[in-house]
């Protein structure tokens, strides 16, 4: 049996590299910044993912961006993670919300903040739909499952202006 590659396209920005993966122009994949470069990435995207690219650069120098537009390939992810991703694209650059308020959101009980939680953690699109913008009750920080962890998830909403969690 053959397997499918899809392309790949690593970009330097001022956090260092990221990298998309598509597959017919709708995004398969995110890889923030610490992604690493591969002799199988696409060295032509076409134009609407070096438009991304920019916007993510653009993003990270401070001039953020709204992602809520970009074609994701939500079919690859379960029905319940997929309503947690589109609650989490409303979340705007220097706001923050609680895996309680998302699943409030969704109209499931509070104790479904854990699976917003694994939904969050298993995020194929991380700062495209910007989990970094949720946190446990109280603020508190939990588990970031990209590059860097938690650290990284401090660094991006400080980056974005939450005061809460200066660096």
């Amino acid at each position: 049996m053959q397997t499918h590659i899809m392309p790949r396209y690593a970009f330097r920005t001022a956090l260092g590299y990221c990298a998309v993966s598509w597959e017919n122009a709708v995004l398969t994949r995110f890889e923030l910044p610490e992604a690493t470069l591969s002799i199988d990435d696409e060295p032509s995207p076409p134009p609407e993912i070096i438009a991304l690219a920019e916007r993510v650069r653009a993003h990270l120098d401070g001039q953020f961006q709204d992602f809520s537009d970009l074609p994701y390939q939500f079919s690859l992810v379960p029905v319940f993670a997929c309503d947690v991703y589109r609650a989490t694209l409303a979340i705007k650059p220097g706001q923050t919300r609680t895996y309680g308020e998302i699943a409030a959101t969704l109209n499931q009980p509070a104790s479904a903040s854990r699976a917003v939680g694994s939904a969050l953690g298993a995020n194929p699109w991380p700062l495209l739909i910007p989990c970094h913008r949720v946190v446990a009750a109280g603020g508190k920080m939990t588990g970031f499952s990209g590059p860097g962890g938690i650290q990284t998830k401090l660094r991006l909403l400080a980056l974005e202006g939450d005061q809460l969690f200066p660096m």
